[in-house]
């Protein structure tokens, strides 16, 4: 087994800094929640370096009563470790760390985006019903999940549910990052054989990676969820995995970078 390299290491240490940070500061996590995580860009919470200081911050309360939850953070920072020193070995430290922040940038881009597109979806349905969009705006930002009453009859239960967590629901974690090393761990070393930890089964990764990913966008467009819970933000990991693959095909086909195989 790999030894972890200096850069994951840090990126490992600083992330669960944040976490601690998180579940020792405030209640159930929400004060760096409310200053950290990625909110909706009409959100009054929503804040410029959200977009990457969200890239740190992961889930730190579950259930009702809220309970400390440890395997958002878990699950990523082994990732991290078992991906990512590999990529940074053969990439180096300088375009390791690019490719981590690109494809964090690119899985929030699309994720925000996707996001933006259904909830104008029900807003644009709410402006044409006759209101108007800077009330809806200021009845939205009162409060967490405040809406008018009115609303209900317009939209039906399952759009305004929607309507109001595209708005209110913050997004956190390294998920994105960790996509686009996965993909670049991929690439590199093609026939490194994988396994999942309920099914072990040894698959070569260029087929279980892209297998990873196909659940993925079938998640996000379905709301199937077949690995992960159902409020994960899917679009942010095809993202990730996207900005991923486009950086490394253009570092392959440039030369730019001298490959080792694995």
């Amino acid at each position: 087994m790999m030894k972890i390299t200096d850069t994951v290491k840090h990126l490992i240490i600083i992330n669960v800094i944040f976490w601690i940070a998180a579940i020792s500061i405030g209640t159930y996590g929400e004060t760096l929640g409310n200053l950290f995580a990625m909110h909706f860009p009409l959100n009054d919470t929503f804040k410029p370096w959200q977009i990457i200081t969200h890239m740190f911050m992961h889930a730190t309360y579950s259930g009702n009563p809220p309970t400390i939850t440890i395997m958002h953070i878990l699950f990523n920072m082994f990732a991290l470790w078992m991906f990512g020193s590999v990529v940074e070995y053969k990439l180096g430290w300088k375009r390791f760390l690019f490719l981590y922040f690109m494809a964090g940038l690119g899985a929030v881009a699309l994720q925000t985006g996707f996001t933006y597109f259904t909830f104008n979806l029900d807003f644009s349905t709410l402006t044409n019903a006759g209101f108007d969009s800077n009330q809806i705006l200021e009845t939205l930002n009162s409060g967490y999940r405040m809406r008018d009453m009115r609303w209900d009859a317009i939209l039906g239960a399952e759009d305004l549910s929607r309507f109001l967590s595209d708005f209110n629901t913050p997004m956190v974690g390294a998920s994105g990052c960790i996509m686009g090393v996965l993909v670049a761990f991929g690439m590199l070393n093609p026939n490194a054989e994988l396994m999942l930890i309920f099914l072990p089964i040894p698959i070569k990764a260029k087929y279980f990676i892209p297998g990873i990913i196909a659940l993925d966008v079938i998640s996000a467009f379905t709301g199937a969820s077949f690995f992960s819970p159902s409020n994960t933000a899917f679009m942010a990991h095809i993202g990730g995995a996207l900005t991923g693959f486009l950086i490394m095909l253009f570092w392959k086909r440039k030369q730019l970078n001298n490959f080792q195989q694995y």
